[in-house]
């Protein structure tokens, strides 16, 4: 088994939650909603834990509104990045 399966970084789930809930609908293919979900994460530190219930344990509610504030900001401008330059040829 490998180490690397038994960590996760917090803002990967909730990235790719917010990213369903809120633009599934507006058209974004799959693999477009991909790019989104590695733009928005490269904007976001990462928050790495092995056990889902340490972070609810250990992130207090100020914490976690703060999180998914800089999750909203990161995917929405991803979305419009993504959106932006579509059909537009690669350098």
């Amino acid at each position: 088994m490998s180490i690397k399966e038994d960590i996760s970084n917090y803002y990967e789930d909730l990235v790719v939650d917010h990213l369903v809930d809120s633009f599934s609908q507006r058209g974004l293919t799959r693999e477009e909603m991909e790019d989104v979900a590695c733009l928005a994460l490269n904007q976001l530190p990462a928050r790495y834990y092995r056990y889902s219930v340490d972070m609810a344990f250990f992130l207090t509610g100020r914490e976690m509104e703060k999180m998914r504030s800089q999750v909203h900001d990161a995917v929405a401008a991803a979305v419009e990045y993504v959106i932006s330059h579509r059909n537009q040829p690669e350098d």
